[in-house]
């Protein structure tokens, strides 16, 4: 496991930010980290990164003790922070060979030149970091988070501030690390967590509500609900007297969406019905919620 979050608490004054929380992310995963302002997103992560210290419980980077060992766990880190601390007055080539120099990162010249490139930074990279966009800060800010090859990289809101154009760029480079990396990151825009996660952690006031793949929450946070379509047209009746379908609704006499006690019975039998009436089924599929209905419903 590339991180393990085991009973992690931190509590300001009375308040308890997080509450004993535990989850882990494997190596080769993109982990959607999800909540509501204030659940303790931000915390839990600069907890992971080794920026700030836990009251209980305990956080392991790729078998590393971050509270125990932190200069060995932030090694194997890359941090994109949700307040992106940049020095406005070097230029970008300038920070990120910066950057490579702390890490101890070989062939300096050539790893700058490869993410700069890999973040789209070619054309601003020899400017000023305070003359750039706010999309473009956040990108050298990512830059700076890839500089010396992470095994696990900790993304804390990587498309704020970026336009649609940016915001599909940057989920290509997140998508493409995630094939030989361990990505956990943060999004108050879930429509790029349903892009690029199959799997996400929603936390609500500090406590873990939710921790499967996307495709599970999204079934079991649905209604019982089908939707068929017949290339033939059917009258109500013969949908209504299923057993366990409790209502029936059409858009027109070919397709109907069927509210059911039981989803796999009722589609069992509408298989049943279409071979017995020699009836075309085009289309049956379980009606699912979209990843903001799940995340209103965990965290309302």
């Amino acid at each position: 496991m590339s991180i393990q979050v085991k009973g992690l608490t931190k509590i300001y004054g009375e308040q308890k930010a997080i509450d004993n929380l535990s989850f882990t992310v494997n190596k080769g995963e993109i982990v959607g980290f999800l909540g509501p302002n204030g659940a303790g997103k931000s915390t839990t992560m600069k907890i992971i990164t080794g920026y700030l210290q836990q009251d209980a419980g305990e956080a392991t980077v790729t078998g590393t003790n971050v509270r125990e060992n932190p200069i060995a766990a932030k090694k194997r880190i890359g941090y994109l922070p949700e307040s992106n601390a940049l020095y406005y007055d070097m230029y970008v080539r300038e920070y990120l060979r910066f950057i490579a120099e702390l890490h101890g990162v070989p062939n300096i010249t050539q790893r700058t030149s490869q993410v700069i490139e890999l973040t789209g930074l070619t054309r601003e990279s020899d400017k000023k970091i305070g003359q750039l966009s706010k999309g473009y800060k956040q990108r050298v800010g990512l830059a700076a988070a890839l500089i010396h090859e992470p095994e696990v990289l900790i993304l804390d809101e990587p498309t704020s501030g970026l336009d649609p154009n940016q915001i599909i760029e940057i989920r290509e480079v997140i998508r493409q690390q995630g094939k030989n990396k361990t990505v956990l990151f943060s999004s108050h825009i879930l429509q790029e967590v349903e892009a690029i996660c199959d799997r996400v952690i929603i936390i609500n006031k500090g406590k873990l509500v939710a921790d499967d793949r996307l495709s599970n929450l999204q079934r079991a946070s649905s209604s019982n609900v089908l939707k068929v379509s017949f290339k033939e047209a059917l009258e109500t009746e013969w949908l209504t007297r299923l057993p366990g379908v409790s209502g029936v609704t059409n858009s027109d006499r070919h397709t109907w969406t069927i509210q059911t006690d039981d989803i796999e019975q009722t589609r069992k039998q509408i298989f049943d019905l279409a071979l017995q009436h020699k009836l075309n089924i085009v289309s049956l599929q379980t009606e699912t919620q979209s990843l903001e209905d799940v995340f209103r419903e965990l965290t309302k």
